[in-house]
């Protein structure tokens, strides 16, 4: 069986750092980590590892998208600004409803810029730590099945969704953050942010409130739907197979055969 991803080591980013800052601890949610950290100053910020996406996150909050600061960035340790609010436990549908005016916010802000790489979907071939078609191809005739199902579409369709918009890729409530209204006051973990359609991120969203919030509903324009389908079947079954149980798989795999587009 393939090997999860290593959680965040928290202590080895802080050596790597050249300003003496304190560990308070772990953020909540989260598969791969975040730790909160505080400032010789007092102030406190959020400690990740990751690539530098500020340029990209400078274009967010130009646009009213509440996206946090780099405050510091070493190689791949991240320190950014502690953005206000919580997680919401339980989604509500004016925090869905505000986050699908947040995807609509990020339309046509990377137009002009093809310096810049579009999303990859991964469906031929893996992904960096995830998206990995091994594990899907060891497991049992379920799993077999459902790569044969996404590699066809990634035969038939381009590996990179193009266009003019920014996708944060990971779009789903446990990266937001709002107050006690519901009202998003932040959007989080922006790690793979890229160029693409961001349909995607509206597609990710629904398929993480298929198992979260079933009740919530959030329409995809079908011009994205099968790839952004077969890449989020990919991810996810790969993900529960190599980080949770059986029964996790389970409930993925039937996700993917509900949610399959017509």
């Amino acid at each position: 069986m393939l090997p999860p991803v290593p959680k965040l080591d928290v202590h080895q980013c802080l050596r790597e750092l050249p300003v003496p800052l304190v560990y308070e601890g772990p953020c909540p949610g989260g598969q791969v980590g975040a730790a909160y950290v505080r400032w010789p100053d007092g102030h406190r910020s959020v400690l990740t590892s990751g690539p530098d996406v500020s340029h990209l996150l400078s274009v967010a909050r130009a646009a009213g998208i509440p996206a946090p600061k780099y405050e510091l960035v070493q190689s791949r340790v991240i320190v950014q600004e502690l953005l206000p609010g919580t997680t919401p436990r339980i989604p509500t549908a004016t925090t869905v409803q505000r986050m699908i005016e947040i995807n609509q916010r990020c339309r046509g802000l990377l137009a002009g810029r093809p310096d810049l790489p579009a999303l990859r979907l991964y469906l031929r071939a893996d992904g960096p730590g995830f998206c990995l078609h091994g594990s899907l191809r060891e497991y049992d005739s379920r799993t077999r099945y459902l790569l044969d199902q996404v590699e066809e579409i990634g035969q038939a369709f381009p590996d990179t969704l193009e266009g003019d918009d920014l996708v944060h890729t990971d779009f789903h409530p446990e990266n937001v953050l709002v107050d006690a209204t519901g009202t998003v006051t932040g959007v989080i973990d922006w790690d793979g942010a890229t160029r693409g359609n961001a349909d995607f991120d509206l597609f990710t969203l629904r398929f993480d409130l298929a198992h979260r919030a079933p009740e919530l509903h959030v329409d995809v324009p079908g011009t994205v739907a099968l790839v952004s389908w077969a890449h989020m079947s990919l991810r996810m079954v790969d993900w529960a197979i190599r980080h949770f149980t059986a029964s996790d798989v389970t409930v993925w795999l039937d996700i993917a055969h509900t949610l399959r587009p017509r």
